[in-house]
């Protein structure tokens, strides 16, 4: 029960982190679930993978939760969604084909630079100028295939490459973060899928389990934070985040120097 009882927990700040700055709970899930999965003493040479993947199912549910939020407040620009999908399916599947095949050890190391990547972003506060137009076809499925490989590998929803880019292309930042907060749902579909199929035939997984989705985390994480996520989003159109954001820029270079030390 302790273990189910810590998932709900994570689950819980997940989802309101992950609704508030829009840049997915996954760099929460993961380093938290790698500790938990080793604590329980899963098999070392599966524990990244099943976190990478358990944490990226969790997302599937938090992503329509907030996803909702932000429409309700009209800030989901749905052609931008539309548009950038079928490159986020495609760079998904080449994500999880990735993942499966690298070493635990470059896989943890990968997630905890993009970690170091993410909380450094926000504390300089990098938000590009607006300097063009949004791209065409052919500029977004790009887009959204470099997106989704990346966001794959280290299991988050993809704001931290969307909003971003989204506020390069004269997108204003609510309807970025809400926007991006959307594109997250088929990054979470393709991701989980994914990870589903590269390890429904490894052998020595912890059950139940689908691939590298261990379903206890997975169910435990998802029921409270479909909860949560819409909270942090309500949070986000109402308050000044800027404070917040960054001591949880400072929560992820502890994280990450965590991993960073386990590593090398």
């Amino acid at each position: 029960m302790e273990w189910i009882a810590a998932y709900l927990l994570l689950g819980a700040i997940a989802g309101f982190l992950g609704g508030m700055f829009g840049i997915g709970g996954g760099t929460v899930l993961v380093p938290v679930l790698l500790m938990l999965f080793e604590a329980q003493h899963f098999p070392a040479e599966h524990a990244m993978h099943l976190a990478l993947g358990s944490a990226m199912a969790v997302i599937l549910f938090t992503s329509i939760a907030s996803m909702r939020k932000h429409h309700q407040h009209g800030a989901v620009n749905w052609q931008v969604v539309l548009h950038i999908t079928p490159g986020i399916l495609l760079g998904t599947t080449i994500g999880s084909l990735v993942a499966a095949s690298i070493s635990p050890y470059y896989l943890t190391l990968f997630f905890a630079l993009f970690m170091c990547f993410a909380a450094i972003q926000i504390l300089l506060d990098v938000q590009p100028h607006a300097a063009r137009q949004l791209p065409g076809s052919a500029g977004m499925t790009l887009m959204g295939t470099v997106t989704g490989w990346i966001s794959t590998l280290v299991s988050v929803g993809g704001g931290t490459l969307t909003v971003p880019f989204l506020l390069w292309c004269n997108v204003p930042i609510r309807h970025a973060i809400g926007t991006a907060s959307a594109i997250g749902f088929p990054i979470a579909v393709g991701g989980t899928i994914g990870y589903i199929t590269t390890g429904l035939h490894t052998t020595n997984l912890p059950a139940p389990n689908l691939g590298y989705v261990y379903l206890p985390a997975m169910l435990g994480c998802a029921v409270i934070s479909v909860i949560t996520a819409p909270l942090g989003a309500k949070i986000a159109h109402r308050t000044n985040v800027a404070m917040l954001r960054k001591l949880f820029a400072v929560m992820l270079i502890g994280l990450a120097g965590k991993l960073l030390w386990k590593v090398l």
